[in-house]
């Protein structure tokens, strides 16, 4: 499919006549395990696109793990999914009332073969109307940099995937469990919440140190999932009634504890990885969020159709936390904010590799104007 595309040989930025110049600092793919930071042109504005001067990213795991993926580390691709910025220009058929000078965050595609500007580390990024929302005024850009990639996942497998209703639907009230693994995540912490929110009653799983964290969310109880009788009592807490998981760490014990958990009924877990289990009265579900964007791309050698009904139910969910942030009554995971420009962002991506994040995100310092 082509878009529309608006050329920009150098684009007015805000009333004031400023201008955006064609090129920009970018941290590109260099080959499987290897990214720089290189001059490259500023994204091509394109149809339902709005093109956003980046002030801070957030890093997540899909960041590095492209990277250093042998099959989809593709040279010249734009890392990076999480963003807070500016409003430069709307593309052909925006319908969303941004200005410029807005604040807005959202998710971009990062590292996308099928659309090598794609990506938010770089000073200027291009990002899909309905993948995007209005930043309060009482959020700092490094806090509304981590909301982008949780809300278009969360909207994906607690929305879709487990068939829940978003906050505020009528008859959205369950007082039902259902269960959040890996609470203490950027994701896990935002699902707790619009779990909650939804009407549910949330257990989770994190380490001890992060109970607390994971309680201010929302979450009524939490569980070390390092503890051999983790799911099992998980299953004594809820009376084996638990039917509905969201898996945001999707590997090593995790599929395990969750199915120990689920009651002896059945139920549903949400992966956000492709992951196994072994009980069969158990819907496996995976969720993978690229598609929430609403585009056709390829990845790990499969092409993967662009999918209306996917970006619809992002772009309801991004609508819906826009008022729930605003009306606080949502709250952002906590951000560490690292070392500024790309070179912190290379500092963070490393810092993850090594698993030496734990209770808060990632986040980068872009551009302070």
């Amino acid at each position: 499919m082509r878009h529309s595309v608006v050329p920009h040989p150098l684009l007015t930025d805000l009333p004031t006549g400023k201008l955006t110049p064609k090129t920009m600092k970018a941290l590109k793919i260099v080959s499987p395990g290897r990214a720089e930071i290189q001059t490259v042109p500023v994204p091509r504005l394109r149809d339902q696109y709005v093109l956003v001067k980046v002030k801070a990213v957030a890093i997540n795991p899909t960041d590095w793990k492209h990277i250093d993926s042998q099959e989809n580390a593709k040279p010249g691709l734009t890392s990076g999914c999480d963003f807070c910025g500016t409003v430069v220009a709307l593309g052909p058929n925006c319908t969303k009332k941004y200005k410029p000078g807005d604040m807005i965050s959202g998710v971009t595609h990062g590292a996308n073969a099928s659309e090598r500007e794609d990506g938010c580390f770089g000073e200027y990024a291009v990002v899909k109307e309905g993948c995007s929302m209005r930043v309060p005024d009482r959020m700092s850009p490094e806090e509304a940099a981590t909301t982008g990639v949780a809300v278009l996942t969360i909207a994906l497998g607690l929305y879709q995937k487990l068939g829940m209703q978003m906050p505020g639907a009528k008859g959205a009230k369950k007082n039902e469990w259902m269960m959040v693994y890996g609470g203490s995540s950027a994701m896990g912490s935002m699902a707790i919440q619009c779990a909650v929110l939804s009407g549910y009653k949330v257990v989770t799983t994190s380490s001890p140190r992060n109970y607390d964290l994971v309680k201010s969310m929302g979450a009524e109880a939490a569980f070390d999932y390092n503890d051999p009788s983790c799911g099992k009592k998980i299953n004594e807490l809820t009376k084996d009634s638990l039917k509905l998981v969201f898996d945001c760490i999707s590997e090593g014990s995790s599929p395990e504890i969750c199915c120990a958990a689920v009651s002896f009924s059945g139920g549903k877990v949400a992966y956000l990885l492709p992951a196994q289990h072994s009980r069969k009265d158990v819907e496996s579900l995976h969720v993978l969020g690229y598609t929430g964007i609403g585009e056709a791309f390829t990845k790990y050698g499969r092409d993967f159709p662009a999918s209306p009904e996917d970006y619809r139910v992002v772009s309801e969910m991004f609508m819906v936390a826009e008022k729930l942030y605003a009306e606080r009554r949502l709250t952002a995971h906590p951000p560490k904010v690292g070392r500024q420009g790309f070179e912190g962002v290379l500092e963070g991506l490393q810092t993850m590799r090594d698993g030496k994040v734990s209770g808060v995100k990632l986040v980068h310092q872009i551009s302070m104007q």
